[in-house]
Formats: C-alpha cells, structure tokens, sequence
C-alpha cells in the first residue's frame, strides 16, 4: 500500500511535535540543554551512518557546512529553551515567522503585507496577558524563528553543494560537537543514563531522522508549494500535541492568534512567486 505524499508530510510534522513533547517530558531530568545536545548526537548518530559522508570537500562547501552547522545547533537550543518556559503551542507558532518571512521577504505586493500583518497580529495574540513568566521564552522562541529563516537559505546552499543527505549528516554532525558541551555543563553524568539515552534516541528518531525521512520521499512527488501549504499547519499540529501529550491549555485569543498565523503562512505560500 503506497502512502499517499500528504499523509507522508503530515505524518512527518506529527512525528516533529510528538518528538517535542518528548523532549520536554526529559526537561525535569536533564534540562533543556541536555536534551538537545540528545537529539543532536543520537540524529547526527544515524546520519553518519546512514550517508557516510566524505570530508573531502573544497573550503566554500567547508564553509556552508560550518554556517548551516552553527546556525542548526543554535535553532534547536534556542527553540528548546524556549520550549522550557512557553507551551508548546505557542513556542512552535512563533518560531514559524521564519519560514514565513522568507516566503515573503523582498516582495512589494500589498497582499504579502497583508500576510505580514496578519501573522504579526497573531504574534501579537499569543504574547497578550502572559506576563513576565514567559517573556524569555518568546525571546528565544524568536531568536529561534531567525535561525530557522537562516536555516532555509543555508540549506538551499547546502543543496547546491553537496548531494543526498552527505551535507546534512555533516552539519548535524558539526552542531552536535557545539551543542553537546553546553548540555554536559548543564546536566552532567545524569545524561548518561540508560532510560535518559533510550528517550533522547527517541527523540532524535522523532524529531529528525523520521520527518526528514518521510518529507524526503513526499517532495519526491508533490508540488513544492502544496508541500509549503501542509507545513504551514504545523504550529496548529504543534498546539493540538501540546495540549493532548502535555496538557498545555491554550485560551481562546492563543488559538486565534494560532490561526492567524497559519493563515498567513498558507496565504503567502500559495500566492508565492515561483522561483527563477
């Protein structure tokens, strides 16, 4: 039976979030941090594996690798500590503006500053009412939200530059060898214990190697823009994982604002100008 492209992205943003709350559920044990110098190592673990990249590359392709490397390790710390002090729902709504704001950077169409205003009017929901308590995690869900933007023009160069997923089992590789430290200071040898690894190859498992997977072989057939179109749905997906594995309730204004910014992120993916 052939899984149709659709369900493949779905199922790959689903395994994302799952991953997420996973990850959040080992932040009592070994802190934010820690739990993603895990991910990091367990996925640049398979990835090595899997591709067995050579390291004979010129110093550009050294030097796209080492930018996508530092920019990919510093967007999973910063989304994990902010993970650490915001719901889920809220944190993966706001780091979305990354993608979004790639989708429409450099237009001059009055629509795309439609979309524009509408995901600010969105963020704008989300941070309403929530005091200080959470006010360093919208910071660093932010800080996470430009590395994601850099992560997607660093990985269209990654592309032209190496082939299948030799560049990414490099740059995961390069993140984990940065990240990692900061989680051992952070938590020290509680990191190495067995059910603390098993749930960090877990997380790794669900969060990178199955999405990236699934979304390799669904781009394979589907339209890049219906792909952006499901993608867009993920910070809903991300809130609906929160509330039922986490039990992180959202009030009315959060999933409006939850909306608005998918709305945009549809809207401008939709109307986006094809590449040339």
């Amino acid at each position: 039976m052939t899984v149709p492209p659709p369900a493949q992205v779905l199922a790959g943003i689903l395994s994302v979030q799952i991953g997420a709350a996973l990850a959040k559920q080992l932040f009592g044990a070994v802190g934010s941090a820690g739990a993603v110098a895990l991910r990091l190592f367990f996925a640049a673990l398979v990835l090595l594996v899997v591709w067995r990249p050579a390291l004979r590359l010129d110093r550009r392709t050294w030097a796209v690798v080492a930018a996508y490397g530092v920019v990919l390790g510093a967007m999973n710390l910063f989304f994990y500590i902010a993970l650490a002090q915001a719901p889920l729902g809220i944190v993966v709504t706001i780091e979305f503006l990354g993608p979004l704001a790639v989708a429409i950077a450099g237009s001059r169409r009055l629509l795309d500053g439609l979309w524009a205003l509408l995901a600010g009017g969105g963020v704008v929901l989300l941070t309403e009412n929530r005091g200080e308590t959470h006010l360093a995690g919208i910071l660093f869900a932010l800080a996470a939200a430009a590395c994601w933007a850099s992560y997607i023009l660093l990985s269209a160069a990654l592309g032209r530059r190496t082939s299948d997923g030799k560049g990414l089992a490099l740059g995961m590789t390069l993140a984990a060898l940065l990240v990692a430290p900061v989680g051992f200071v952070d938590t020290g040898v509680a990191l190495f214990q067995p059910w603390v690894l098993a749930a960090g190859l877990g997380v790794a498992l669900l969060s990178s190697v199955v999405p990236y997977s699934l979304e390799l072989e669904a781009l394979r057939t589907i339209p890049p823009k219906v792909f952006g179109v499901l993608m867009s749905l993920e910070p809903a997906v991300a809130a609906i994982v929160g509330l039922l594995v986490l039990g992180e309730v959202l009030g009315p204004a959060q999933w409006v604002a939850i909306l608005l910014v998918v709305t945009a992120s549809v809207g401008a993916t939709r109307m986006a100008r094809p590449q040339t």
